[in-house]
C-alpha cells in the first residue's frame, strides 16, 4: 500500500503545467513543483481553460489544488528577441542538422535554393542545409530543374515562446475535435 502511494505521488510530481502570461499568451511548460511555488508565492493564479481539473498535492500541513494551467500575475520582463543572422550554425539548428533534400546528417553544407549566381539572396527563405552530395548534384540549378524536392520550406526561425504558443493552440484544437 505504501509503495503504491509513493508511485502515485511520484507520477503527480512528474506532471507539467502550462504557464500563461498576464495577457493569456501560453509561455512554456514548468514542472509541477515550480507551479506550486508560483501559486504559493502569489506570483500566479489558477487558470482553467479545459475541463481537466488538475492534481491535488498533499504535504503534512497543506493540501493544494494544482491546475493544468496557471496565469502569471507578475509582468514578465521579456527580452527583445531578434531573428538570428543567417549563418551555418543557425541554419543547421533550424534544419535539425539534416539535409533538406535527402535527410542525411553527414557532410552538411549550406545551399542556396535559388543560386546566388541567378539572383538568389543569402536570406532565411533561400538557404538550407544540404549534404555535399545533394549540393553538388543540384549545382547551379533550382531544385525543380535538378529534379529534387525540399523536405521543408525554408523560413526564418520564430521566437521560442511563439513556437510554443502555436503548438499549444494546435494541440488544444486537436483535442476539441
Amino acid at each position: 500500500m505504501r509503495s503504491q502511494t509513493v508511485t502515485i505521488a511520484t507520477q503527480v510530481l512528474d506532471q507539467s503545467v502550462v504557464v500563461f502570461s498576464q495577457n493569456y499568451l501560453p509561455l512554456c511548460r514548468v514542472n509541477i513543483k515550480r507551479a506550486i511555488v508560483l501559486l504559493l508565492t502569489n506570483k500566479a493564479e489558477p487558470l482553467d481553460i479545459t475541463t481537466n481539473s488538475g492534481w491535488q498535492v498533499h504535504s503534512p500541513s497543506l493540501v493544494i489544488d494544482v491546475p493544468k494551467q496557471i496565469r502569471l500575475k507578475i509582468a514578465s520582463r521579456e527580452r527583445m528577441w531578434k531573428v538570428p543572422p543567417v549563418n551555418r550554425r543557425e541554419v543547421l539548428r533550424r534544419d535539425h542538422h539534416s539535409c533538406q533534400y535527402c535527410g542525411s546528417s553527414k557532410h552538411l553544407t549550406l545551399d542556396h535554393v535559388l543560386p546566388r549566381s541567378r539572383g538568389g539572396q543569402h536570406t532565411w527563405d533561400n538557404v538550407v542545409a544540404a549534404c555535399e552530395r545533394c549540393n553538388s548534384k543540384k549545382g547551379d540549378k533550382t531544385p525543380q530543374e535538378a529534379g529534387m524536392r525540399l523536405r521543408t520550406k525554408p523560413k526564418a526561425p520564430v521566437h521560442p515562446t511563439i513556437a510554443f504558443a502555436e503548438q499549444f493552440w494546435m494541440d488544444v484544437q486537436i483535442n476539441l475535435e
